[in-house]
């Protein structure tokens, strides 16, 4: 075994020590170490920014792409955000763990319990908000965790560990060690956190292309399961009922930050109203600084933009027959994170939402709100694109149990 499977294996027995006592941790422990992590949030502030200013100037100088580095960075704002997200989660109620069912016959009663995963990991870019945003999950779930992150992050990551989450779990009663960081950069790290099938049984893959398909095939060989968010890109069918004022506006406000996922991706235009609204598209992008890749395409149509650190500010533009057409394309050549339509015709926009069978679909709003907290009210650990049964979606605490069926005495 290397020295970084080691590393990762050391992070993951850890967890696992502090599993048992985690999962019979009480709803008011759980709820004081998340309020306690906002609170530090705040009392830490400097030593979080610093590590993170330490981060940010090494990737500028590496030459990270804007989109990336606007990822990456964690300003005053950005901070009280997650701390304002940390305290409503800790105000969310916790699920029963116990559900009557139904009475059986010959004198029993069914319940359905719900149980921790014990151990879940997780892989993701260099977003230091993930860093919370997945450790408050595990903990609100009462799973233990083993959090990978790559080397842009790793100081902010770290920072956020020591001085934020750790403090607040012990501040709590519950053991520091029940979150992990594993404390090097090495990539391969990220292939050593998917194949500790007897400690980690499942791990959440956030990140881009194919580095996280690679990562889940070779979960999948040890027998490790994975939520993986690896593609995006949101895409938006501009029908001909559409009011072109209101379509530009949605088309800004799907552009507010170009390097996530769930942004504009792909602008697909009825062909009856695509020459007369492409100068209001193209003037609607040049207010957010973003230009249009229009026909003919050198790139395949479900080209994500916010993976390309030179060509980011850009949205793929092309004409399409119908919402037929439209709703084929977003489904067969884009990711199947996210879909709307923009339109004054409901009877339009019910036949585009029926079409589409992605994992967002959206009317006159912006594929941005494809989010945890602005959908659900609570951070999310990634987005699954899965078209299999399971967590589909922003994936939440209550996607991360298991569900155990109790047969007793009626």
């Amino acid at each position: 075994m290397s020295d970084v499977h080691e590393v990762v294996a050391e992070c993951a027995r850890r967890a696992a020590a502090a599993a048992p006592a985690l999962a019979a941790a009480s709803d008011e422990a759980i709820d004081a170490a998340i309020g306690e992590m906002a609170a530090r949030l705040s009392s830490a502030r400097a030593t979080v920014l610093a590590a993170n200013a330490e981060d940010v100037a090494a990737a500028e100088a590496a030459g990270m792409s804007g989109g990336l580095l606007d990822r990456l960075r964690i300003t005053e704002a950005r901070l009280a955000d997650m701390a304002e997200q940390l305290r409503l989660l800790a105000g969310v109620a916790h699920p029963p763990r116990q559900t009557p069912v139904r009475v059986l016959d010959g004198g029993f009663r069914l319940v359905e319990l719900r149980r921790p995963v014990g151990v879940i990991g997780a892989n993701y870019e260099a977003r230091p908000n993930v860093t919370v945003d997945v450790a408050s999950q595990l903990v609100k779930s009462r799973n233990a965790g083993v959090l990978r992150t790559g080397s842009a992050a790793l100081r902010s990551a770290t920072a956020l560990l020591r001085h934020v989450i750790a403090p607040a779990l012990d501040e709590a009663g519950l053991d520091p060690a029940a979150v992990q960081l594993v404390p090097t950069a090495d990539r391969e790290a990220a292939g050593a956190l998917v194949e500790q099938a007897g400690l980690i049984p499942l791990v959440i893959l956030r990140g881009s292309g194919e580095s996280t398909r690679e990562l889940g095939r070779r979960a999948a060989q040890v027998g490790v399961r994975t939520l993986a968010h690896a593609d995006g890109g949101g895409v938006l069918y501009y029908d001909k009922g559409a009011d072109h004022a209101f379509a530009a506006d949605l088309i800004r406000r799907s552009l507010d930050r170009l390097g996530v996922c769930n942004r504009l991706n792909l602008l697909l235009v009825h062909r009856e109203v695509y020459d007369a609204a492409l100068p209001g598209i193209e003037a609607a992008l040049k207010e957010v600084d973003v230009v249009a890749s229009l026909p003919p395409h050198e790139h395949p149509i479900g080209y994500e933009w916010a993976l390309d650190g030179d060509r980011e500010a850009t949205v793929t533009i092309a004409p399409v027959a119908d919402l037929a057409e439209a709703a084929k394309i977003a489904n067969e050549r884009t990711s199947g994170l996210a879909a709307g339509i923009v339109t004054s015709d409901s009877a339009a926009a019910a036949g585009f939402m029926a079409a589409y069978t992605g994992t967002g679909v959206f009317w006159n709003a912006p594929t941005r709100l494809l989010d945890g907290f602005k959908l659900l009210g609570v951070p999310e650990t990634g987005i699954n694109i899965d078209r299999v049964p399971g967590p589909r979606g922003p994936v939440t605490f209550t996607d991360l149990t298991l569900r155990q069926y109790a047969v007793l005495p009626d």
